[in-house]
């Protein structure tokens, strides 16, 4: 298996991951837990949010948001990442169509797929980022878009899993 097969199969998991999610209510998807801002529909919304924003970074394209933007009905709120939201921006985030969630999430993470399969290990070796130490290279910030849509398809699948008084 070379790097770009593990990147794709790895940008596989949480597309998986949200496809094998329960189906949920419009309740349940936007329901706050313990009053936390962060919603199942939050969590997928970002999940394909940072995905689509950091790829188009690296890529220099387009996102895919701009496909899913009027389907979503969000408005500017829809445009942002999530990152440093504050409890009712994120409480703003109300979508009831786990079908759209998991869609979009599914064509951002197509989208690094497709992406990954175009590089080469030099590719992968560039440093694209020097502000940090060790400084960034593009597998690195992969590895780190594709880690960050893990853990919060994972938080969405606790939810869902967790028992209701």
């Amino acid at each position: 298996m070379n790097s770009n097969e593990i990147l794709s199969d790895l940008a596989q998991r949480p597309i998986d991951a949200a496809n094998a999610l329960p189906p949920l209510t419009p309740g349940q998807l936007n329901a706050h837990p313990s009053g936390h801002p962060n919603s199942i529909a939050w969590l997928l919304w970002h999940s394909g949010r940072e995905v689509d924003v950091q790829l188009a970074d690296l890529t220099g394209g387009s996102q895919v948001w701009e496909k899913f933007r009027g389907r979503f009905g969000l408005g500017h709120a829809g445009d942002a990442v999530g990152y440093g939201q504050s409890p009712e921006d994120a409480e703003a985030i109300v979508v009831e169509d786990q079908g759209l969630l998991v869609e979009y999430l599914e064509a951002a993470l197509m989208a690094v797929r497709q992406y990954t399969g175009s590089l080469s290990d030099d590719d992968l070796d560039e440093i694209i980022d020097s502000n940090w130490t060790p400084p960034v290279t593009r597998g690195v910030r992969l590895i780190s878009i594709i880690d960050d849509a893990i853990q919060h398809v994972a938080q969405a699948a606790y939810v869902a899993g967790a028992p209701t008084k």
